[in-house]
């Protein structure tokens, strides 16, 4: 057996001839150990925005001034909500890792008005195409304005300040409010009045509406339906004239 294997065996030998090895002669060597795992390896990045997104936004926002707030990448499951989400699980993964490029909302109630997107020459891929398809079908299937934009090295000031005006006048993202509900109208029940118990689909998402009661604010102790994805969806129809509708 080799006595290199047996530090006790080599130690008595060396005392055999008069020598007095230390004890840390014969300890192992030990092998470094790894470093734990970093719980969190995040770092900031420095590419927030493109430079094409900053540009761009540097000329939006001179030309929205304070009259708007720009609010960049924003998610499109935080603008927008999935109705039946129980039966429609899948539409709503398909909107959760996307984003848009630019939202823009009123400055005092963060109310969105209307998004932005910049189209570089990578939109031209059949996969970016296939994507910005399904997209502007999210935008339009909830009434909510887009505007695309060619990334460009300038831009008119002037033409993006009418093109805005424009999407502000056109736009149809106040149908939650109670007088756009009243101009859009709501299911006709007939010259009659209705049951208690028939309650009206919300103009907005499609869902059957609740009977609730105001609890706080000019409007307190009245009925009035109001729908069921509250407070994503805030549409309210007074009970009063749903009862006498048409």
């Amino acid at each position: 057996m080799s006595t290199s294997s047996n530090p006790g065996c080599l130690a008595a030998i060396m005392r055999l001839f008069g020598m007095h090895p230390s004890r840390s002669s014969f300890v192992a060597t030990e092998l470094p150990v790894d470093p734990e795992p970093d719980q969190h390896p995040y770092r900031l990045r420095d590419d927030f925005l493109s430079p094409a997104e900053q540009s761009f936004y540097l000329v939006l926002k001179n030309v929205v001034g304070e009259y708007l707030t720009i609010c960049p990448k924003v998610s499109l499951a935080d603008v927008f909500f999935v109705t039946h989400p129980n039966e429609n699980m899948s539409a709503y993964n398909r909107i959760n890792r996307k984003h848009v490029d630019f939202l823009v909302c009123e400055p005092k109630t963060m109310k969105p008005r209307f998004a932005i997107e910049l189209d570089d020459s990578s939109h031209k891929r059949s996969d970016r195409e296939e994507r910005d398809d399904f997209v502007d079908g999210v935008f339009n299937g909830a009434s909510f304005p887009l505007i695309r934009i060619p990334v460009r090295t300038g831009y008119n000031t002037v033409e993006l300040s009418a093109l805005i005006k424009q999407t502000l006048q056109d736009g149809t993202s106040g149908l939650q409010d109670q007088q756009s509900i009243r101009d859009v109208g709501v299911p006709s029940p007939g010259p009659q009045e209705q049951s208690p118990d028939s309650r009206p689909f919300c103009p907005k998402c499609g869902e059957q509406m609740v009977l609730r009661i105001a609890r706080q604010g000019a409007q307190t102790g009245k009925r009035f339906f109001g729908c069921p994805n509250y407070p994503k969806c805030r549409a309210v129809i007074p009970f009063e004239e749903w009862m006498h509708t048409g």
